[in-house]
């Protein structure tokens, strides 16, 4: 939804009644939607960052600026909501949770489907976005839902296993339910006779405080913002590793009504988010544990000998993941070796070879 309106800066030129030109500037409007809620931190650093940067650029040049209707935690979408809301119109931008989507958004799977590689935010949302520009697929996925990709957010340094009961080792985690929210479900098939319950970000607090899981699966920066210590005091390093789940998207139809100009700041901006999140994501890992600590949790190392086995007694899903891909006319092969080659150029190499049948 585009609303344009005029400013016009008179001055001594009207005075004059001459017929000098009247410098113009044209607002745009932007409704921007999520449906978690603003304390969350890709959706804080939209507000403090994005925004902010694309008024900043816009500004420069003086030919246009924004008028933004920011609209999060359950206002006009719920989380799961965001990647319809944008398609049919609810939103102009939307920041969609793809975790959510595995059905409709496939591609996106690409670093879920590869645990245990790079617990680093940085690294993985460069990856992941590099192979969204080089490969059609991501594209294409966001346009059968009449969005444009922007650029993919990666909010998260690892996984890890945060339970209401104390756990010394993996095999403690076997029989146990354990809270994840979309393809990291598929780790626990590593484990013996644990059940993954479906569960959002903003859903694990009760779980786990109503005993409906034992464990659930996030990061210490999510873990310190929603309280988690308080109903699950301890923590397993499992390092699963850094996910994409994060994507900023927006309506094709308001896309298509928008100046160039515009345009090109926003494709800018949201890669320079991108790095942003990352980068506070990572900076914030280390003190977010700390915070969890003085709060009452206790963290367990899992030594690398668990992580492998853990990883190697797991089904392929990464060939899994670039089968689905194959099979719909997708280069899912190259796109994973692509993908898993970038981060090894980057300093990254797995406990487990997923290119390996």
């Amino acid at each position: 939804m585009i609303n344009w309106t005029k400013k016009t800066l008179a001055g001594a030129a009207l005075a004059t009644l001459t017929a000098l030109p009247v410098a113009a500037q044209e607002t745009v409007s932007a409704v921007v939607i999520d449906g978690y809620p603003d304390r969350a931190l890709w959706v804080r650093e939209f507000t403090n960052f994005f925004i902010p940067e694309v008024d900043r650029r816009l500004a420069e040049a003086g030919n246009y600026e924004m008028d933004w209707q920011e609209n999060y935690g359950g206002s006009i979408v719920k989380p799961r909501g965001v990647l319809e809301g944008v398609q049919l119109g609810l939103g102009d931008i939307g920041i969609v949770t793809t975790i959510f989507h595995s059905s409709k958004l496939p591609s996106q799977g690409i670093s879920g489907s590869t645990p245990f590689v790079a617990s680093d935010a940085r690294a993985v949302a460069q990856a992941v976005d590099e192979i969204a520009r080089e490969y059609p697929a991501m594209n294409n996925e966001f346009e059968a839902q009449n969005q444009v990709y922007l650029a993919t957010g990666v909010v998260l340094d690892s996984y890890q296993m945060f339970c209401s009961e104390e756990v010394a080792s993996t095999s403690d985690l076997d029989g146990m339910k354990i809270a994840g929210a979309g393809l990291n479900l598929r780790y626990l098939e590593g484990l013996n006779d644990a059940a993954g319950v479906r569960g959002g970000l903003t859903d694990f607090y009760n779980m786990l405080q109503t005993g409906l899981v034992d464990c659930g699966m996030l990061w210490p920066e999510a873990a310190a913002t929603f309280k988690i210590s308080e109903v699950a005091p301890y923590m397993m390093r499992t390092d699963f590793g850094a996910v994409n789940s994060k994507t900023i998207t927006v309506n094709a139809d308001y896309w298509a009504g928008l100046p160039d100009e515009v345009k090109e700041v926003l494709q800018a901006v949201a890669i320079d988010y991108r790095d942003h999140l990352a980068g506070i994501a990572m900076d914030r890992a280390a003190a977010s544990e700390a915070a969890y600590v003085e709060s009452g949790g206790t963290i367990i190392e899992v030594p690398a000998a668990d992580r492998e086995a853990w990883a190697n007694a797991m089904p392929n899903i990464a060939q899994e993941w670039a089968t689905t891909l194959n099979d719909a006319g997708e280069p899912g092969t190259e796109m994973l070796e692509a993908y898993l080659g970038k981060l090894e150029a980057a300093g990254f190499t797995g406990v487990r070879d997923w290119t390996a049948e």
